[in-house]
């Protein structure tokens, strides 16, 4: 296993997790939800509030060509409605017979069709709601903190597992894949949107996307392909690379002359291997060949990717942090001394470190000779008593002094004493300082929560907020796999 990195340098080495690759298995959904329905047009119109403005949910709001509106049925299911230009789809069989096809489909990787509509001009279709956000917003247009690592690597695999899926029951064509398409339900995991295994019109392109993106077969022939798809789901392997919306030509370029660098998101340095970076560029080369015969299978990409997986026993609520359950992106609740760290509440990051006392130091390794224990051992421990006493009394700058002197002492290791020092730090006004200390707690205990929280404290007071966030995220991690262990 590779060395696990801090963004801001220190590297340490990670205990051994052991991988739950069941958790990530992809498996019918078919008893959650009710069958394929037809619903009234009266129906998702009061379902709607009238089509209302307000629920519009489509990225492009009104200005889409088939817009998406949230809407909430009689038994309080909420809803996503697809409403259909009215000249989409002239001949009403034809309509029925994909979104009843479509609709039989029900699996827990995608956002599945529930039901359409199909009345005089109308065409809609009804879907499972989604309410965290396409993957174009936590991607491109993210506000409080970039996707992790480890959330990018489970969003490709959860996508290669619906395609798998799909082809599986005779849908192997799906239709303009793009960063829209990827939805996160309520739990944070990523499903890719029925809506796109249906055109948006009986004779309209199946790519609707900058052709930059497009299929070269499909710009030749304008048919797609099982491969075409494939093609598509490496323009999404290169978004989730480089955080950016790169034309895969360009991409191929920088791939050919091995300026990796060029392609990577600059959010994720630090946070992965070269190894691990290089076969996801790898990846996304063979998917974006020239030839279809040179293209891999959507099977291939689901064996090669579940190998990538990271931190697979934590919910994809925490890395993306959001809250579990609700239907709004903000920031995961957080334990208490997060709380106070969140919001700089210095008095209360005390107490907690008080109240604490040193209970997290067990297990921290000191290797002591039996001269240090006779010579230098007891002055060294005084140390650490006065620093505590000063601590404790909030002398801050006495018990940096202290602090400091058991920590030059250098015959023990402790990373509650480096915490202590980091916010004394803190109440004396040196932020860079407390920064620094918080870090060498995380690289003597590299899964303790308090030292990511001290870091985050820090980076506030910092004015560096995007990297705050980041790193509160990281030890909400660190906390839920401590209460798991």
């Amino acid at each position: 296993m590779g060395a696990r990195c801090s963004r801001f340098g220190l590297c340490f080495w990670p205990s051994q997790i052991e991988s739950n690759l069941n958790d990530l298995s992809c498996a019918d959904n078919e008893d959650a939800l009710p069958g394929f329905c037809e619903y009234s047009f009266d129906q998702l119109r009061a379902a709607t509030s009238g089509f209302s403005s307000e629920n519009i949910v489509s990225e492009h709001g009104e200005k889409a060509p088939n817009v998406v509106y949230r809407g909430k049925l009689d038994d309080d299911r909420v809803i996503a409605v697809k409403r259909f230009n009215k000249s989409a789809w002239p001949d009403s069989r034809q309509f029925l017979d994909e979104a009843r096809a479509v609709g039989q489909l029900r699996n827990q990787r995608l956002a599945n069709l529930i039901g359409c509509c199909c009345e005089g001009n109308e065409r809609l279709l009804v879907a499972e709601f989604m309410p965290n956000e396409t993957l174009s917003r936590h991607l491109f247009h993210w506000e409080t903190q970039p996707m992790q690592w480890a959330m990018r690597l489970r969003v490709a695999l959860y996508l290669a597992q619906a395609l798998e899926y799909c082809s599986s029951k005779g849908r192997a064509l799906y239709h303009d894949l793009n960063a829209y398409r990827v939805l996160f339900d309520q739990d944070g995991n990523p499903r890719l949107s029925c809506f796109g295994l249906m055109k948006n019109s009986r004779d309209g392109k199946s790519y609707s996307t900058n052709l930059a993106f497009t299929p070269p077969e499909y710009m030749r022939t304008g048919r797609i392909t099982p491969e075409s798809v494939v093609y598509s789901f490496g323009t999404l392997l290169l978004d989730l690379l480089s955080g950016k919306h790169i034309p895969p030509s360009h991409a191929l370029d920088l791939i050919r002359a091995k300026n990796f660098p060029m392609l990577m998101d600059s959010c994720l340095e630090g946070h992965l291997s070269n190894d691990e970076g290089t076969e996801l560029v790898r990846l996304a080369s063979r998917c974006l060949q020239y030839e279809l015969r040179e293209r891999p299978n959507v099977k291939s990409l689901v064996i090669a990717l579940t190998a990538l997986q990271k931190e697979t026993e934590v919910p994809s609520y925490v890395l993306m942090g959001i809250s579990h359950g609700n239907a709004s992106s903000k920031q995961i609740s957080l334990s208490p001394f997060g709380e106070a760290c969140s919001r700089t509440d210095l008095t209360a990051i005390h107490e907690f470190l008080e109240k604490a006392g040193y209970k997290d130091d067990e297990g921290v390794a000191n290797e002591l000779s039996f001269q240090m224990w006779t010579s230098q051992i007891q002055e060294t421990l005084n140390s650490k008593k006065r620093g505590d006493s000063a601590f404790r009394a909030k002398d801050f700058v006495n018990a940096i002094d202290c602090y400091t002197q058991f920590i030059d002492g250098g015959t023990m290791v402790s990373p509650t004493v480096f915490a202590r020092r980091s916010l004394c730090y803190l109440m004396s006004d040196m932020p860079q300082e407390a920064l620094g200390d918080a870090m060498q707690a995380q690289a003597v205990s590299p899964d303790w929560p308090t030292a990511m929280y001290l870091q985050a404290a820090a980076l506030f007071i910092l004015g560096m907020e995007n990297d705050a966030q980041e790193t509160l995220r990281d030890g909400t991690t660190l906390e839920f796999k401590k209460e798991r262990t």
